[in-house]
């Protein structure tokens, strides 16, 4: 296992590429950031976070916050009211693993359409907006996700999200982009150049980039403006932030390159996974970026095995088995956990 994690942890963690660790250059980061009152918009590093990452996406202003979650409620709050509907694929991470923040923050619900490929069908964002002549309530945003967490990490292609834009008929599109470097590495496409079409776009800086926390949200000046209202309302606003907007530097100007050998690597376990169940169609050339995931029976128990193997996995459904790579692991842990698939019962 790679050697910035310690030496007593044994087995393969592949449950997720949150569960990566600082490296020593971020943590000497923290120790020398400067810092100041984020309250008051003095805190130097994070401001230069900010405005790396909005510069990046090509977006006007760009705001912090603890979370992935919390970004996509910010979201969601500034462009919505309550009552309003948004559109988004059944397995989204706004839809499925937030624990029904959206109708809890914002008291709106979801429309949604079938994303089981990664993406979303602009004939279905159509018919629901159509729907509104027939006493349905108002559609007020559509979301996507990029690269598509439960389909396998699926990346999207600039005509699929404009597809998606004009499906909208003006109305904001947000993008839920938490492994969106993983997309554009994939894809070979330039994040400003995903991101033009669509309103609001975040990222998360503590999944394959490796900063210990944090994620960004970014758009126009006022939206990112009231985002700070609400980030305030959510509790989110924090002080001297700079010791933890120093990794994320590192993160956005260091490690984003680098994703592309976590999807060679997540490859490898995608071939290990199709030879070993075949029974499951899974398709090893789906895997483009860092996440293998597939349908089988058995999902609870395979992972059950392995992780008495020492390979640490996880399930996204009762039948979805997924494995996750990250900076944290090397060729030698993968060679390891495609043994450990290939010997499974």
């Amino acid at each position: 296992m790679a050697d910035r994690y310690p030496s007593a942890m044994t087995f393969i963690d592949l449950r997720s590429d949150t569960v990566t660790q600082p490296s020593a250059a971020m943590r000497t980061a923290m120790a020398n950031a400067l810092v100041g009152d984020d309250g008051f918009g003095d805190d130097p590093t994070l401001n230069e976070l900010e405005e790396t990452f909005a510069r990046i996406v090509g977006k006007e202003a760009a705001l912090f916050v603890p979370s992935g979650v919390m970004a996509n409620q910010i979201a969601v709050r500034v462009l919505t009211r309550p009552g309003d509907v948004i559109i988004a694929g059944a397995q989204q991470h706004v839809v499925s693993f937030e624990y029904g923040a959206s109708a809890r923050n914002s008291s709106v619900q979801f429309a949604t359409v079938d994303d089981r490929g990664g993406v979303l069908h602009p004939a279905g964002i159509a018919d629901i907006i159509d729907a509104e002549l027939d006493h349905q309530p108002h559609v007020s945003l559509v979301s996507i996700e990029n690269s598509h967490m439960p389909s396998g990490g699926t990346p999207w292609s600039l005509a699929e999200i404009e597809a998606v834009v004009d499906a909208a008929q003006g109305r904001p599109v947000h993008l839920d982009g938490a492994r969106l470097f993983n997309a554009t590495v994939a894809t070979g496409l330039d994040p400003a150049a995903v991101c033009a079409p669509v309103t609001t776009v975040m990222a998360c800086l503590s999944k394959g980039l490796g900063a210990p926390i944090g994620s960004l949200l970014a758009g126009p000046a006022d939206l990112i403006a009231a985002g700070r209202v609400e980030r305030k309302r959510l509790g989110g606003t924090m002080r001297q932030v700079g010791v933890i907007a120093a990794p994320g530097l590192i993160a956005l100007t260091q490690n984003v390159e680098r994703l592309a050998h976590d999807h060679g690597r997540a490859r490898r376990l995608a071939d290990a996974v199709a030879a070993r169940f075949p029974e499951s169609n899974y398709d090893p050339a789906s895997c483009r970026t860092n996440i293998v995931a597939f349908t089988h029976e058995r999902a609870r128990d395979i992972i059950a095995q392995w992780e008495s193997a020492g390979l640490y996995g996880g399930t996204v459904a009762p039948r979805r088995a997924r494995l996750v790579t990250h900076l944290g692991i090397d060729d030698d842990d993968i060679d390891r956990a495609c043994e450990i698939i290939s010997q499974t019962k």
